[in-house]
């Protein structure tokens, strides 16, 4: 693991996720990281979780076609039910393998159980 967290996807964006401004749509970066922050989650809560909440996000460059999009997430804090994990999205770009920073952003997501209702966390 890294400072970042760990590397939990490692994906490249299509044509289709392309917005008007020949840029990769927001949401879809949203999605990527929402992905990654629920396998973290699933992972610290031995179990079904839900994104409850996007803490913050910031967006610091536009994502390109042809960048390797990897999202690195880890975990932030934790509740009795829930946990933070804050979640960072880098670019390789070009030729030369440019490590970009693209956007990052702290998730909240909450343990359930089987009626789908918050549960506590498991112990440390």
């Amino acid at each position: 693991m890294t400072e970042r967290g760990d590397v939990v996807l490692r994906v490249v964006p299509q044509l289709t996720d392309i917005n008007a401004n020949g840029h990769i749509f927001g949401g879809w970066v949203l999605s990527q990281m929402d992905i990654a922050g629920g396998i973290i989650a699933h992972r610290i809560a031995q179990g079904a979780v839900a994104t409850v909440a996007i803490e913050s996000m910031k967006f610091i460059t536009p994502i390109l076609l042809g960048d390797i999009v990897s999202v690195y997430a880890r975990e932030e804090r934790r509740g009795r039910t829930s946990m933070a994990i804050r979640i960072e999205v880098v670019a390789t770009r070009g030729r030369e393998c440019k490590e970009v920073a693209l956007t990052n952003g702290v998730y909240t997501f909450v343990a359930l159980d089987a009626n789908h209702r918050p549960r506590p966390l498991p112990e440390l």
